[in-house]
């Protein structure tokens, strides 16, 4: 080999170029591979580490894509751009193209909530105000498609960038599958595994259409207004105890609340009151009935005859035009405080001529609260 032989050979080597990418950052999805006028030499070394895919663009139009390897770029292994710059028989000078680094990695952790809450209709507690938020975790799976579609000619596409135009389609998507599911609204936090399932898939073709892979989608919570908790709260327990019962709980929170004001007479009074009270009921069960004295006294036993019995009086409701009953009075009572029915709800008995809407039926009036009897008769 002559002198001018060896020169030209090494100074062919100098110009070689070795294309890749360092990632030093934790949240860089895309990164532009940046040179002078985008010239990239012939033969030169293209080098994508694992976890990183390389996108060739030719003025804005996708080229060849790279996996994980080390290529030296020539017309065998750039098909596509050899086509687009019409080489017929190879190249040996400079071209220009844009390479891009992608990052596949599985980005975890990413964070996900409604910044606004979002208005849900249930059948017993009418229009209800919810928000939720949760995680996700996403890869790139068609780097090609995610460089056209959304990067364009970002030289660094950050993780940041990416999860501002993920949320919004996550919260919409999720406040449509919500609302669409019909559950009633205290199932919603005990069913957060039912509902991540469906809302993954119902956006993951939505984030495939861009070149995304939604690995996994979680809900963490699903909160709802502190006063619309209680009353779930207190509609469950009137679905599970006896009226009866619960009645006599609170009647003896309310004794123990006032046994512990010990700083005035109106405490004492309450709690002798509810004494009083207690006393009578307790008489009952035991069959041994007491009269209440006037304050100071003292309850005495009378005389024990019991009185003929009632006559059971049997309702019957309509609800949705469905026809329901005959139930008891306590029964319409359970109905009424559960939200089945309401002072609208049609309402017959035996003696009756026609349906009567609750709130004009006299002894059912007492649901309503607030009686207040007729005026008084003239002279």
């Amino acid at each position: 080999m002559s002198l001018f032989d060896e020169i030209k050979n090494k100074l062919s080597h100098e110009f070689i170029d070795i294309i890749e990418w360092m990632d030093t950052s934790n949240d860089t999805i895309v990164h532009r591979f940046e040179r002078y006028q985008n010239e990239i030499k012939n033969n030169a070394k293209l080098i994508v580490r694992e976890g990183q895919t390389a996108v060739f663009v030719n003025e804005g139009q996708l080229a060849d894509v790279f996996t994980p390897g080390t290529y030296t770029l020539s017309t065998k292994n750039l098909p596509i751009l050899t086509t687009l710059k019409g080489w017929k028989y190879g190249f040996n000078s400079p071209f220009k193209a844009e390479v891009y680094f992608v990052n596949t990695r599985l980005f975890t952790d990413e964070k996900w909530g409604t910044k606004n809450p979002f208005i849900l209709s249930d059948e017993r507690f009418g229009l209800v105000e919810i928000r939720a938020f949760g995680t996700y975790s996403f890869r790139i799976n068609d780097p090609g498609k995610f460089v056209v579609d959304v990067v364009g000619t970002d030289g660094n596409f950050t993780n940041y960038e990416v999860n501002e135009h993920l949320k919004s389609l996550i919260v919409t998507r999720f406040t449509d599958t919500v609302g669409e599911a019909n559950l009633p609204i205290e199932l919603y936090a005990a069913n957060t595994s039912e509902l991540s399932e469906t809302c993954q898939d119902v956006m993951q073709p939505e984030f495939g259409r861009v070149g995304i892979e939604l690995e996994k989608f979680y809900i963490e919570n699903v909160s709802m207004p502190e006063e619309l908790k209680k009353e779930i709260f207190e509609y469950s327990r009137l679905d599970k105890l006896d009226m009866t019962k619960l009645a006599q709980f609170k009647a003896a929170k309310a004794m123990e609340a006032a046994a512990k004001n010990e700083g005035g007479t109106a405490g004492a009074g309450m709690g002798m009151g509810m004494g009083f009270v207690l006393a009578q009921q307790m008489g009952s069960m035991m069959g041994q009935p007491t009269s209440q004295q006037p304050f100071g006294g003292q309850p005495q036993q009378v005389a024990s005859v019991p009185p003929p019995m009632p006559t059971q009086v049997l309702y019957h409701y309509a609800v949705n035009g469905q026809q329901g009953g005959p139930v008891t009075f306590d029964k319409l009572k359970e109905l009424f405080a559960s939200r089945t029915i309401n002072r609208d709800t049609l309402i017959w008995k035996q003696g009756m001529a026609d349906w009567v809407a609750l709130k004009d039926v006299e002894e059912l009036k007492v649901f309503l609260g607030g009686n207040t009897p007729p005026p008084l008769p003239t002279a």
